[in-house]
């Protein structure tokens, strides 16, 4: 009862610096916003994929939208830790994982409104998703798992930074990677070496997994694929993140 009562008080606290901290938000929806217009009405019509670009598209740009929005999130778990906050909490009778689940909840949640947005900004568009309620509901799973992930491995980078500084950078791969996946374009239309890439990294396997729920054409082994890559990375993150607070607190 007082861990969870601990987490609500974190939670709070985390909700609070994140209304006076729009720009998190802000830089999640930005960089997306961005890129459906330009992939879609500039760069769209030169990929013949035979199917719509927009629902081609808009299960990469979900996933983008997370991998933008963890910047904020690496920031702030490494400045709670830098900036005597952790230090106030030793002498406190206060759960330290409470301060770890806060962050990731906070992270969850306000990737969850970004994605929102950009799904709404895609019908408005032009996506049109075949998807029935029980696949709707599959994706709907695969975002929270991926999200959920991300979060956890956003809090770990975080408290593997030195300063707040190298936290936002050290984010910046996690960033990227999604341009080297089948986000925009199929693997298989990519050259040597980074197709093959392309093809096994996690990102790609959340992507397809996304894209055929959405499309009505669900597949086994992609969503088998994404989940077991959610899940794996939550666990490496978690034990990491959980490993390295109890090193630093």
């Amino acid at each position: 009862m007082n861990s969870f009562a601990d987490s609500t008080t974190m939670l709070r606290r985390n909700f609070r610096h994140s209304v006076r901290n729009p720009v998190a938000i802000i830089n999640a929806l930005l960089l997306p916003l961005f890129l459906i217009f330009l992939m879609v009405y500039v760069l769209g019509d030169g990929f013949d994929l035979g199917v719509s670009y927009i629902d081609y598209a808009t299960p990469g740009l979900i996933i983008m939208t997370i991998c933008y929005g963890v910047s904020a999130t690496t920031v702030a778990v490494n400045t709670d830790m830098t900036t005597g906050f952790i230090n106030r909490l030793r002498v406190m009778d206060v759960s330290r994982a409470a301060v770890l689940n806060s962050h990731v909840i906070v992270t969850t949640l306000r990737s969850l409104l970004a994605i929102a947005v950009i799904i709404g900004i895609a019908l408005l568009m032009g996506f049109a998703p075949a998807a029935s309620f029980p696949e709707w509901l599959g994706a709907i799973g695969v975002i929270v798992l991926a999200v959920v992930a991300i979060s956890w491995l956003t809090v770990a980078f975080g408290l593997a930074a030195k300063t707040p500084e190298s936290a936002g950078i050290i984010a910046a791969p996690l960033m990227l990677l999604p341009f080297l996946s089948s986000a925009f374009v199929p693997a298989e239309k990519m050259g040597p070496g980074v197709s093959q890439f392309a093809e096994y990294q996690p990102f790609s396997s959340i992507i397809e997994a996304l894209r055929g729920f959405l499309a009505g054409t669900p597949s086994t082994g992609a969503a088998v694929a994404a989940v077991a890559w959610c899940v794996g990375i939550t666990l490496v993150s978690y034990v990491w993140a959980r490993a390295t607070f109890s090193k630093r607190v």
